[in-house]
């Protein structure tokens, strides 16, 4: 063989470090792909006429609806995190005896003082 035909022989490569390689070239393309989607800007997709898809960003007016929506699940989340918090002080309080401001309980006096007599 010649010098030419060795350089241009890749080396031999196991199974895993190629599909490293393909999980890594797809996760760039994914990758690039979700931040022209995310994008604020009017863009088509079109793959080999199989998946075709348009995004067009909204409009006021579904922006003021979004908006609104979105306040009314921040309220109705904060809310909800209240009563939450209120049960788990009642819970709390039912399992800390309450102080008994009757005391009727007996009480028993010891009285110790020193006797010679049992020493």
């Amino acid at each position: 063989m010649s010098e030419a035909e060795e350089e241009g022989q890749l080396q031999d490569y196991s199974v895993d470090q190629l599909a490293g390689a393909v999980v890594l070239v797809l996760g760039a393309v994914a990758g690039l792909l979700q931040v022209i989607w995310m994008s604020k800007c009017h863009c088509k997709v079109n793959l080999c006429y199989i998946f075709r898809c348009e995004r067009r960003p909204p409009t006021e007016e579904e922006m003021k609806s979004l908006k609104d929506n979105l306040k009314d699940k921040k309220d109705a989340k904060a809310l909800k995190d209240k009563e939450k918090k209120k049960d788990a002080n009642k819970d709390i309080e039912s399992l800390v005896p309450k102080k008994n401001t009757e005391d009727n309980s007996p009480k028993v006096k010891i009285d110790i003082s020193e006797n010679e007599d049992l020493m």
